[in-house]
């Protein structure tokens, strides 16, 4: 009956091996699992409660002015690359990454630079999505990237 019945479609509940085809449709995993909403189990929640205490320290209006910061930096850095950066220009449509488009060879920077240690996404067909993220990377580490995806290309 899970796929005749009426429901809400959630990111858990879309079958995992074409979860990040990011195509236009929803393609739910069989049986219970597939009526997941997008949200977690409450007791792994429960792990969380540590890194919400850090998140009301530092604030988030702190953490959101310096995640524009840092794109903001990052989209200046780019700007006279190659590639296109397909993430809205204006800091407050969006979030704390960067979706760029590469004219030729993004999967092979992208696996050049996923064994030179960047923790980023590749998403078909040619996009890399970095996220410089306010509550621990820094603007020193926003120019090394650049500097490492200049040397790659």
């Amino acid at each position: 009956h899970h796929k005749n019945l009426p429901r809400f479609n959630g990111w858990w509940g879309h079958n995992k091996k074409t979860r990040f085809d990011m195509k236009n449709s929803f393609d739910s995993l069989s049986g219970a699992e597939g009526w997941q909403c997008s949200n977690p189990p409450i007791l792994p929640l429960a792990s969380l409660r540590a890194s919400m205490e850090l998140f009301q320290t530092a604030g988030m209006v702190s953490l959101r002015e310096k995640s524009q910061h840092l794109t903001g930096y990052l989209s200046y850095l780019l700007n006279d690359l190659p590639l296109e950066i397909i993430t809205p220009n204006s800091p407050q449509e969006r979030g704390c990454q960067m979706s760029i488009r590469f004219k030729i060879n993004g999967r092979e920077i992208f696996k050049i630079l996923t064994q030179k240690g960047v923790v980023a996404d590749w998403r078909e067909p040619d996009v890399i999505r970095v996220a410089p993220v306010p509550f621990y990377n820094t603007f020193h580490e926003v120019w090394e990237f650049t500097k490492l995806l200049k040397e790659t290309m």
